[in-house]
């Protein structure tokens, strides 16, 4: 907990710049394989580099650079490497490093994986700062879904999900998706914003939906309201939502998205942590054009 709250410090304050090493916020994303006949999953792995913990060196007269590279690793139990990926992010060049906002940068991958165990590992190196580097590491486990209603991890969003004729990495189920990194959503950012698939629902087939959102350590929701959708035609249906928080406290909350029947019988239910923080802003993401 302590260091997820150093991250976000990070990502709001320049208070702590030269104390840590440079700082890598890993978001994952588990979708289901598009070819159904093949078990496994397509993740979506969402790397962030807070540019608060970055040395931004001098290039040339009121021109400041930081440069961070990322190595970026899945690992098989077998201790093999089923991905593996090495990148350069640099955020927006400043003209004056005394500016207390300071842009994180972020890189977005999309890996086909089989059913296994794996783990997700991220190296991040300050270029401009020698000897400082920082690892981070978490279990990643892709397991196939059932035949009933399933929804995959939920993706949460700094804006609502934008419909997109595009062909990218950050186009998803014909939705355009700015993600939110940590699901940190700062002072200003009064409305939490989302995006996950819905699988093995027959077309025109109706699912009701309620969005609770829990402060962490409470006995009750802080927020809940309910949403319908209805079953795509030969594909997975998306859901798209959004949540009012601009009466609730800051802190650590809990998205929940259940899948009920007609009888309010509870289907499926997904969870997702995000962070609310009422006292700063927080920097707007920029995103490596890869």
């Amino acid at each position: 907990m302590r260091s997820w709250l150093l991250l976000f410090a990070l990502l709001l304050t320049g208070s702590l710049q030269a104390a840590v090493p440079p700082q890598l916020l890993l978001d994952v994303v588990r979708f289901r394989n598009d070819d159904i006949a093949v078990k496994g999953a397509v993740v979506e792995l969402y790397a962030t580099v807070p540019g608060q913990s970055l040395t931004y060196k001098r290039r040339a007269p009121k021109v400041f650079q930081a440069a961070a590279s990322v190595t970026l690793e899945i690992i098989r139990e077998d201790g093999s490497a089923a991905y593996q990926e090495t990148i350069t992010l640099k955020p927006p060049v400043l003209s004056d490093t005394s500016v207390s906002l300071k842009n994180p940068v972020s890189f977005q991958k999309r890996v086909l994986l089989p059913d296994g165990k794996y783990t997700l590992r991220g190296q991040v190196r300050d270029q401009y700062r020698a000897g400082q580097n920082n690892v981070v590491e978490q279990p990643l486990l892709i397991e196939s879904g059932s035949k009933g209603l399933a929804l995959s991890d939920i993706v949460l969003l700094a804006r609502p999900a934008s419909k997109s004729a595009e062909a990218s990495n950050f186009v998803r189920g014909g939705f355009n998706l700015t993600r939110a990194p940590g699901g940190l959503y700062g002072r200003g950012a009064d409305r939490a914003f989302f995006y996950g698939e819905l699988y093995n629902v027959k077309p025109e087939q109706t699912v009701q939906l309620r969005y609770r959102l829990r402060l962490a350590g409470a006995a009750k929701d802080a927020l809940t309201t309910n949403a319908t959708v209805k079953g795509a035609l030969g594909q997975s249906t998306p859901v798209v939502g959004e949540l009012d928080m601009s009466k609730l406290p800051g802190g650590d909350f809990t998205l929940t998205i259940e899948g009920r029947d007609a009888k309010n019988k509870v289907l499926f239910t997904k969870n997702a942590l995000l962070h609310r923080n009422v006292a700063d802003y927080a920097p707007a993401g920029v995103v490596a054009p890869r």
